[in-house]
């Protein structure tokens, strides 16, 4: 069982899936009956194994996690795996009766249920994402001379997980470890925020927005176009907003599904971090980005 199988936390450190069976072989054994499969001899109609359906689940799982606040509709999930809509119908109500999937009443979409988050939370005490990255973060900070960080998202904020500090003799005010912000003010922040569909940013900004005149008489507008010039970089580059004086870069960490479950972000003063600077620091932080995703899925 991978990390990402076993740290399903919703809203809070994660907000991502990414399954293996073993962990969910006794909810999904009720399943393979529900849909009518023979757990024993492991057919459905003499022609589908047990595992295939197993399997099925857990891709459906994915797919919806990769939805995240908006669910998915029976027929696009149908399409997405290729499967006849019955067969697909009887799959997510099999996951709802296990309390894996909650369908919406009124939109008809699904969502990842209570028994995912319940299983996260079981496994969460094994794991501890900061010890887990931080030879990444010291190695960048060696890298760099500046401080860095990593970022984790909790609902509509960004929580300062690790910080290092780097070697170069003027170092940054810092982010305190534990402290939050809103989504956006941050370069680690900025970066999540703009790995989200643009309904989902469009609905974090209205939550955060009342908030935001703190940062430097940051408004919610914005922070949309913060969110649009980082989309078109491919990094997150802020000043002078969640410490004054410092810019700071940042990138998300991508699951296997392509959601951000975290970001690495590097901060200096606004006097270093020049045009030329940036361009220096990008391709290490591309690194230690990979590097923290591929630590987080052995």
């Amino acid at each position: 069982m991978n990390f990402f199988g076993k740290t399903l936390w919703n809203y809070g450190i994660f907000r991502m899936i990414g399954l293996s069976t073993g962990i969910y072989l006794i909810p999904l054994y009720g399943l393979c009956e529900d849909i009518g499969m023979d757990t024993m001899s492991g057919t459905m109609g003499g022609t589908q194994g047990g595992a295939q359906t197993i399997t099925r689940a857990i891709r459906a799982l994915k797919l919806i996690a990769r939805q995240t606040d908006a669910g998915i509709r029976l027929v696009d999930l149908a399409r997405e795996m290729q499967l006849e809509r019955p067969t697909a119908h009887r799959l997510l109500k099999a996951l709802m009766a296990e309390g894996m999937l909650i369908q919406d009443s009124t939109s008809r979409r699904y969502t990842l249920g209570p028994l995912v988050f319940e299983l996260g939370l079981a496994s969460a005490h094994q794991f501890n994402l900061r010890d887990i990255c931080a030879p990444v973060l010291e190695a960048l900070a060696e890298q760099t001379g500046d401080t860095t960080f990593l970022f984790v998202r909790s609902g509509d904020d960004a929580v300062c997980l690790s910080r290092v500090q780097g070697t170069y003799p003027i170092q940054t005010p810092a982010v305190p470890v534990g402290s939050r912000q809103p989504l956006g003010v941050s370069a680690g922040g900025l970066a999540l925020l703009s790995s989200l569909s643009e309904a989902e940013i469009a609905k974090v900004l209205e939550a955060i927005g009342p908030r935001l005149s703190i940062y430097g008489n940051l408004e919610a507008e914005v922070v949309r176009k913060h969110c649009a010039r980082t989309q078109s970089l491919g990094y997150a580059l802020i000043s002078n907003r969640a410490v004054p004086g410092v810019s700071a870069l940042g990138l998300p960490v991508e699951s296997s599904t392509g959601a951000a479950i975290a970001a690495v972000a590097v901060a200096a003063t606004q006097a270093r971090m020049t045009a030329k600077r940036v361009a220096d620091i990008l391709p290490l932080l591309r690194n230690a980005a990979r590097e923290v995703a591929s630590l987080l899925r052995q």
